[in-house]
């Protein structure tokens, strides 16, 4: 039934969030003064991922069971009349070997289009949900912080620089991993504890000589169903909760001494969460230890949260000062720098690039995500120079592939690794015409560079009578620049039927 006082007609979306431990819907409104509010919270515990994680693929009898849970969920959304929903699954199906089957099975019983959600999408969802709460997020999101998202198929660990998330890395250690990994080998606490801490110090160590190094980390924020379960149980309900770090180890401590069944009685949990929040538990506690970090800010969102500030910032509905492209930017600078990119050369192109991009809006028909894309491939464009120089278009690809840029769809990754590639070598054939025409760009971009000496600070770009014009005002020698961009401007005209032009104007500068 429908909540009483609730104003139909503010309704806008709802969204469905298969997770690897959980099904959840979320209904939302967003008020005439731009603020959401849940107006219903059903929950419903289905543990996808333990089938995926220890057999690779979800049986048929799972998948039905799933299409139960979804088809009353799919009721509750149309009691409601809402036309506007998100349905998303993460790890549990993602990492199904036959996901394609579970997400027709889906769509054949309940007509609900399902959409996998690939790591760096879903963490940036999360990440974005953290601004439900307006003042914790200001506090937080700031130079000092580690972002860890423990779900039940990976942690996500993520560094703020500069108000923005950076160094972002996700690590295979999810709670229902670990338990299915080490639950049967230990029944008893304290060896179970051990257990954990060998498991996971090994890669914690790698993630903290490569990205935290000498950083001073002062504060954690903290996000997952299995955490925010025990920060509610133990706080009566409340949903946000910041600890000094004396405060929580303190709560772990006492966790630590109670035995399986204690923690089910005292804390009013299952058998299964207790199973889960074992490993979760000491994952926090052993970053909060070894990162010297005095507080940890426990923020109870879950992954609709973020679909919906998405949802209300794309239809203008609401504002937050926060520039989520920043951070994806932010991600993407730093891999460049791990691989020793010149950040003289790359902001250079990156000026230049993004001018002719805003130039041609009218004969490339392109958008900001585009546009932000093509930013993203010229932050990586040189970094697989650092492997090999001569083999730098295919190691440029394969870092690209393999590492997770925040925010970025599986597709988009892919269209980005494309663009670097072909910057140097022939294109081979594509049926994407955004990588032809983001190529053809970065390539011009790049090429008025070629010197690496950022010759061409000061320049205008004009597009006039099917001519683009690059006129450049400087002292300096530019035969270099000129030969590159006459091998590159056939390929411009080509994609978009305009003369490139470069002029030189000499004089003060």
């Amino acid at each position: 039934m429908r909540k009483a006082g609730w104003n139909m007609a503010l309704v806008k979306y709802a969204v469905i969030s298969i997770g690897s431990y959980e099904l959840e819907l979320k209904l939302y409104q967003i008020t005439a003064d731009k603020k959401i509010k849940t107006i219903e919270n059903v929950r419903q515990i289905m543990s996808l991922g333990s089938e995926t994680y220890s057999n690779g693929k979800i049986s048929f009898e799972t998948i039905e069971k799933l299409c139960d849970v979804l088809e009353r969920f799919n009721n509750v959304i149309k009691e409601y009349k809402v036309t506007d929903y998100d349905a998303v699954a993460t790890s549990g199906i993602r990492e199904a070997a036959n996901a394609s089957v579970v997400l027709d099975r889906i769509k054949v019983r309940t007509g609900l289009k399902v959409r996998i959600l690939s790591n760096s999408e879903e963490r940036l969802v999360d990440y974005r949900a953290l601004f439900m709460y307006e003042k914790e997020s200001r506090e937080f999101i700031d130079d000092g912080t580690a972002y860890i998202d423990l779900g039940s198929g990976s942690l996500q660990i993520s560094l703020v620089e500069k108000g923005a998330l950076a160094a972002t890395q996700n690590l295979r250690l999810g709670s229902m991993r670990i338990r299915e990994l080490l639950y049967d080998l230990s029944d008893d606490i304290k060896h179970f504890d051990k257990l954990v801490d060998e498991l996971i110090n090994n890669d914690w160590q790698t993630y903290r000589k490569m990205f935290i190094k000498d950083k001073q980390i002062t504060s954690i924020i903290a996000t997952g169903v299995q955490i925010s379960t025990f920060a509610k149980k133990v706080n009566d309900g409340k949903k946000n909760i910041i600890y000094t770090a004396e405060e929580f180890t303190a709560e772990c401590e006492k966790l630590s001494q109670k035995s399986t069944m204690e923690i089910m009685k005292d804390y009013g949990l299952t058998r299964e969460q207790t199973i889960m929040l074992m490993p979760t538990i000491k994952i926090y506690e052993k970053i909060l230890k070894e990162t010297g970090a005095k507080k940890i800010w426990i923020s109870c969102v879950s992954l609709p949260d973020g679909m919906v500030i998405e949802y209300g910032l794309k239809k203008k509905k609401i504002s937050i000062e926060h520039n989520y492209n920043a951070d994806i930017l932010s991600t993407a600078k730093s891999i460049s720098k791990r691989y020793k990119a010149s950040q003289s050369h790359v902001n250079n192109i990156r000026e230049i690039a993004t001018a002719i991009f805003d130039a041609t809006k009218k004969i490339h028909g392109m958008g900001e995500r585009e546009k932000l894309l093509l930013e993203i491939a010229i932050f990586l464009h040189d970094c697989g120079k650092y492997i090999s120089i001569n083999s730098s278009p295919q190691c440029s690809y394969d870092i690209i592939m393999a590492t997770e840029i925040l925010g970025l769809s599986h597709g988009e990754r892919e269209l980005v690794a494309n663009v670097v590639k072909y910057n140097t070598i022939e294109l081979e054939n594509t049926d994407n015409l955004t990588v032809t025409k983001l190529l053809a760009i970065l390539r011009v971009a790049n090429a008025l560079d070629r010197s690496h000496k950022q010759k061409l600070k000061d320049f205008k770009i004009d597009l006039k009578d099917g001519s683009l014009s690059i006129t450049v005002r400087t002292n300096e020698d530019i035969t270099l620049e000129k030969s590159s961009l006459k091998e590159k401007a056939e390929f411009f005209e080509e994609v978009f039927g305009v003369k490139l032009l470069l002029k030189q104007r000499k004089g003060i500068v």
